[in-house]
């Protein structure tokens, strides 16, 4: 059953207040009725009224000090008050309004009239709650936003400090064994085999702390040198191209472009390590840069591998979250790295993709938004 609005109607005239109290029942409101500005007082702090019509010329307390009372109690300052008076001068009025009235009402009263100011007056306050319910709302979601943003703050140095520094330790454990071992090949190969479990497991937390990192903190974009980032990791990555006995074509030079350095730098090393691993025997990566419309940058990889069906790529670059419902059959290694570089270009002002062929090997890309001649000058 729908609720009641409640009225409180404060006169001194009897008559007055049995014909608009009778009227306004009829319109299905909850009437309160006060002969003076005192009983409207006690009566308010009773029962707390959705609206008060009040009269203006009252013996003892009128109308205008009434009001002042009631703005003046925070529990009872946010009941809206229309004002009923024969009283007609701007003054008076004005008077009104500034003592914290929201409207008057002349009289004699024209019950019509009374129904619609009342039913403008309840539907504002109806709709301020509405909307002081939203802001109460969306401060609870900013505080939970916040809150998780600190706790992921606090998992990132906990992964950090818990997991990352035993796994160095690890490294340093293996590399004396692998002296201790080298004339003993069979526990030689099972320590390869847990060093390169550490370097996947180190890997992945460096990662998740990446991802960390993305998601909570705010960098400042800048212009990536392209030519020193492609070369660090090449240097990084030399052992690896050596084992595949891979070919890399960079041009050599790049267009400028906006980007945050290390996030850049992320994305190249993921593309090339997954041309290396994937690409032909040998592999042969091209990497190059073409101008898109809305002043993009596109960057490419392009390999010379087997490529990808239709619905392979469908199941690439997919939101973390869709991970674990990718297609089983794309190879390892195009999962969490691909979704992070997604999100680290778009953060950048860019956006991902890839094209492939079966056969004809695949190109993944991203773009980059351009810098201008005169943003050039300016920076």
């Amino acid at each position: 059953m729908e609720e009641k609005n409640t009225l409180l109607i404060v006169d001194d005239d009897p008559t007055n207040i049995h014909i608009l109290s009778t009227y306004l029942e009829q319109l299905n409101y909850e009437v309160l009725t006060a002969k003076d500005g005192e009983k409207a007082l006690a009566k308010v702090k009773q029962t707390k009224p959705d609206l008060i019509l009040l009269d203006v010329m009252m013996p003892n307390l009128d109308g205008f000090e009434t009001c002042i009372r009631l703005k003046a109690s925070l529990e009872t300052q946010e009941i809206p008050i229309i004002f009923l008076t024969a009283l007609t001068n701007t003054e008076d009025k004005l008077k009104g309004f500034k003592v914290g009235a929201v409207d008057y009402i002349t009289k004699p009263l024209q019950y019509e009239e009374v129904s619609a100011r009342v039913n403008v007056q309840l539907t504002l306050k109806n709709l301020q709650k509405i909307l002081q319910q939203q802001n109460v709302a969306i401060e609870q979601k900013n505080f939970e936003l916040q809150r998780q943003t600190m706790e992921l703050d606090a998992f990132s140095q906990f992964v950090a400090r818990d997991l990352k520094k035993p796994l160095v330790r690890q490294s340093g454990f293996t590399n004396v064994l692998h002296k201790e071992l080298a004339n003993l090949p069979e526990p030689l190969k099972f320590l390869q085999e847990i060093e390169q479990s550490r370097e996947q497991m180190s890997s992945i937390v460096d990662d998740m702390l990446l991802l960390v990192n993305a998601r909570t903190n705010e960098v400042i974009m800048e212009a990536p040198d392209m030519v020193t980032l492609i070369a660090e990791i090449r240097h990084r990555l030399s052992s690896m191209i050596d084992k595949y006995q891979a070919q890399i074509v960079v041009p050599p030079t790049w267009p400028i472009v906006w980007g945050y350095s290390p996030w850049v730098q992320k994305v190249w090393e993921t593309y090339i390590i997954n041309g290396l691993k994937y690409g032909g025997s040998p592999p042969y990566l091209e990497l190059g840069a073409t101008p898109e419309e809305n002043d993009q940058i596109r960057f490419w990889v392009r390999d010379n591998g087997l490529g990808l069906t239709a619905k392979q790529q469908n199941h690439i670059f997919v939101p973390i979250l869709d991970i674990d419902k990718s297609d089983d059959s794309i190879p390892e290694g195009y999962g969490l790295k691909l979704s992070i570089a997604r999100l680290l270009i778009e953060k950048c002002g860019g956006k991902v993709g890839l094209e492939s062929q079966v056969g004809r090997g695949s190109t993944f890309y991203f773009t980059l938004p351009a810098i201008g001649e005169n943003e050039l000058l300016e920076s």
